[in-house]
């Protein structure tokens, strides 16, 4: 009896852990997908006529109370260990670069290319830390690492050329200004680096988050009119679903995944957010499809997946 009942708690728990494995994988895709869903929901916004500035302010002022709630909650609990003072102006800036001026430069380039360019240029992300890491700290490139950015560049310069086929105004000037938010982005996360491994990555979030918000929040009090605010009501449907689903709502689904699975693996499972854009770009905003975009992407893809192969193994830092 004894033997069997030690076969059964073993089987129970080897199910426990493969469903706990598989709830992980699907809160890695619906989380990439989700973050992917906001140059959609931008772009259909667009449509009735909002600017860049209002649409921010509009989606950061629907995600605050949430992240609010978090960084209370959090400095609220007996278990964490209050910030030093130091922290606070670090918290600032980041909260700046990483969130406000990279989410800002994002929608305004938004508003020149596809939903499909901008998700690779910011999917971009890995290399550049590469990238910084090789100019900044002198680290040494690996060949394989080469094979990565150029593969990955490759396929931005495709699906570029996709952009500049189908005409329209401006396209380049979105991807600098899309690049710009890849690269500030990128800095934040080579900025962060410390703080995350002693105040934990939720934390640092919330309140970078909650930085950010309020930045987008002043900007539109400074420079646009009440008036404004004077939308159709469609605009504030898309930013409702803009600001908890594509912007709190991924951020918690990315954590307990990382939790459940670890880190490298659900940076893979992250991959299928390019690839879900061209199909909601395709069926919501009817942009087309091409060839030259499909392949770009997967060279994108499999550029980046090298890229974090290598950093999953320590070879970036």
């Amino acid at each position: 009896m004894a033997g069997l009942s030690l076969s059964a708690a073993r089987e129970n728990s080897a199910a426990s852990t493969r469903s706990s494995r598989l709830g992980g994988v699907a809160l890695a895709a619906l989380g990439a997908i989700a973050f992917s869903g906001k140059a959609i929901i931008v772009k259909l916004a667009y449509r009735h006529g909002v600017d860049a500035v209002t649409l921010i302010a509009l989606r950061m002022a629907v995600a605050l109370p949430f992240f609010a709630w978090i960084s209370i909650a959090i400095e609220g609990s007996a278990k964490t260990e209050p910030l030093l003072r130091s922290d606070w102006p670090k918290i600032f800036v980041l909260g700046v670069l990483g969130y406000y001026l990279a989410s800002y430069l994002d929608f305004l380039g938004l508003a020149y290319i596809t939903a499909t360019l901008e998700r690779l240029i910011l999917y971009l992300n890995p290399t550049l830390v590469l990238a910084i890491g090789v100019f900044w700290f002198k680290r040494r490139i690996l060949p394989r690492q080469w094979l990565a950015l150029a593969l990955s560049y490759a396929g931005v310069v495709l699906a570029l050329t996709h952009d500049f086929r189908l005409g329209g105004s401006n396209i380049a000037l979105g991807s600098i200004l899309v690049f710009g938010s890849a690269v500030t982005y990128a800095l934040y996360l080579v900025g962060s680096g410390e703080m995350v491994k002693r105040v934990g990555p939720l934390r640092l979030t919330a309140h970078a988050s909650c930085v950010a918000s309020l930045c987008c929040i002043v900007q539109f009090a400074l420079t646009r009119p009440v008036s404004a605010l004077t939308l159709p009501h469609e605009v504030y449907w898309l930013s409702l679903i803009n600001g908890v689903a594509c912007t709190v709502l991924p951020v918690f689904a990315v954590m307990f995944a990382i939790a459940r699975v670890g880190a490298p693996t659900a940076a893979q499972i992250g991959m299928i957010g390019p690839v879900s854009t061209i199909i909601f770009s395709w069926l919501l905003l009817g942009e087309a499809m091409g060839v030259t975009q499909v392949v770009g992407t997967f060279l994108v893809v499999g550029g980046v997946f090298i890229v974090s192969q290598g950093s999953s193994q320590g070879e970036i830092k």
